[in-house]
């Protein structure tokens, strides 16, 4: 059974010189990060992602501007938009992940819970269905 995604508020501290968010492992997220990395300068209409991991979970943020993040188990999408630097998404392992309409300037930081390893990745969406279906 796959995990669910989730939402999750960051601590936001405020004051006359502006906000200060933060993110720790065991905290905020559910994982110990291996990796974190970012998506910026992406092209209008352009997409990211287009895969799902076997092993690896994610936290993605956007520190800047706004982007989609679409999430697919086989059976269902769900679109969650990312717009606030201190809420962040939690994607277990296993769910096939775009992102997608990415505004001007936009940043996404992504914590991921694996170093990079090309064979954690499924890039064919009808072998994900098959295999996420079994």
């Amino acid at each position: 059974m796959l995990r669910e995604p989730e939402i999750i508020e960051l601590p936001k501290i405020g004051d006359r010189r502006g906000n200060l968010s933060f993110i720790e492992e065991g905290t905020h997220i559910p994982f110990k990060i291996r990796r974190s990395y970012w998506i910026y300068d992406v092209p209008g209409g352009e997409c990211r992602g287009g895969h799902s991991y076997y092993e690896n979970e994610e936290f993605i943020v956007a520190l800047s501007g706004s982007f989609d993040v679409v999430l697919d188990n086989g059976r269902e999408q769900r679109t969650y938009q990312l717009n606030r630097s201190y809420y962040g998404l939690y994607v277990p392992r296993g769910w096939w992940r775009e992102l997608k309409n990415f505004s001007t300037n936009s940043l996404g930081l992504i914590l991921a819970s694996c170093h990079y390893n090309p064979d954690d990745y499924n890039r064919d969406y009808e072998l994900f269905k098959r295999e996420i279906c079994q």
